[in-house]
């Protein structure tokens, strides 16, 4: 059995016990990172051996691990954060699984795309996951061209080295639109910052961001309630 479980954003007090029991009984774990996965089992005292499964031997790593779960072995896949197959690797192990009707089960838990969807204050009924939005400046603004026509929530991920360039743009797409900036959720410091592009930029030019962020480009219906600015309160473990 395949079990795709779900691992803590952040906070490590966020695992579920089911992902707990599932860790502690499979005979391999495959993780995207193993010295960053090796430290979430070191803290919660899980001794299982493990492999690497990241984008540069997926498709090598895939085939191993398919000839495992053939011969009964149970096999765990954890990425560095989250839920595997959401911009990180997973989906291609779970497609072969399917094509060769081996059982795979999801171990639900932490999601840094929901978690920001809840906080931001948006529009939930309708939204859109996009990933990553593209490093090149002509993909990036014609990714936030469609996000500003669409009348759902739309969701990227993207890194703090890029962040400030992108709130450019919008200023020039979307100049009224509300949009928020989720970053380093479920941690110390984890921020909902809430504005137009113009604001959000003049805040993140003057502290230069750190950290996970996940934009969110509210509709326009959200542009008429400015919502401002939620700092957490978490402790960090």
């Amino acid at each position: 059995m395949l079990y795709v479980v779900a691992t803590p954003i952040g906070n490590l007090g966020d695992i579920t016990l089911r992902a707990l029991e599932v860790l502690k009984n499979v005979d391999v774990i495959a993780a995207e990172d193993t010295r960053h996965s090796g430290m979430l089992l070191k803290h919660f005292e899980i001794k299982k051996p493990l492999v690497s499964y990241h984008e540069h031997n997926e498709a090598m790593r895939t085939a191993q691990l398919v000839e495992r779960l053939a011969t009964g072995e149970n096999v765990a896949l954890i990425t560095d954060a989250g839920t595997p197959g959401l911009s990180d690797p997973g989906a291609r192990l779970i497609r072969e699984c399917i094509r060769r009707k081996l059982p795979f089960t999801i171990i639900p838990g932490p999601s840094s795309i929901l978690t920001a969807l809840v906080g931001s204050g948006f529009s939930t009924k309708n939204f859109c996951f996009r990933g990553f939005l593209p490093a090149k400046s002509g993909q990036r603004e014609r990714e936030l061209v469609a996000a500003a026509k669409s009348d759902e929530t739309t969701i990227f991920f993207e890194s703090p080295y890029r962040l400030t360039k992108t709130l450019s743009a919008c200023i020039d797409i979307m100049p009224d639109r509300q949009l928020c900036v989720a970053r380093e959720l479920t941690k110390k410091f984890e921020e909902f910052r809430r504005g137009t592009a113009r604001e959000l930029l003049s805040h993140y030019e003057a502290h230069p961001p750190k950290g996970e962020i996940v934009l969110m480009i509210g509709t326009v219906k959200d542009s008429s309630t400015p919502l401002g600015i939620t700092k957490g309160f978490h402790a960090a473990i």
